[in-house]
């Protein structure tokens, strides 16, 4: 079966692309049904094979989003255990160290702020910046 305009499809981004939802799915079909050659059906083979592989996309994407929930999580987990303790951070090339004095998880992803035994604060610190816990 040949389809003959993609214009819909093509225009949206990887992020748009890739959250095609299964009103997108029946539009999809119900095109490829009323353009289909009436001397040639497709099998019902087919459709029942293209549901189930849309079934499995779709369950795929929500269990991605789920992990992506549940990673957070745990580095949230993981800062918080992280408070009152004296770490190592890598900082531009150089390493700090300090204690973990405050933590800030209103942008999504946790970010230490780092006090120095001089008195001075290092802000913005996230998990994949420390180099040593003590």
């Amino acid at each position: 079966m040949a389809i003959t305009s993609t214009a819909a499809v093509g225009t949206g981004s990887a992020s748009q692309s890739s959250n095609i939802g299964i009103q997108d799915f029946l539009k999809i079909l119900t095109s490829q049904l009323n353009n289909q050659d009436p001397l040639k059906p497709v099998d019902n083979q087919e459709f029942v094979a293209q549901i189930a592989q849309f079934a499995t996309l779709e369950q795929s994407r929500q269990l991605n989003v789920k992990i992506d929930s549940l990673l957070g999580v745990q580095s949230s987990l993981q800062s918080v255990g992280m408070l009152g303790r004296t770490v190592d951070v890598n900082q531009n090339g150089f390493v700090v160290s300090g204690r973990v004095t405050a933590l800030d998880v209103s942008s999504g992803s946790p970010l230490m702020t780092i006090t120095t035994s001089t008195g001075s604060f290092q802000n913005n610190v996230s998990l994949s910046q420390i180099i040593n816990i003590r």
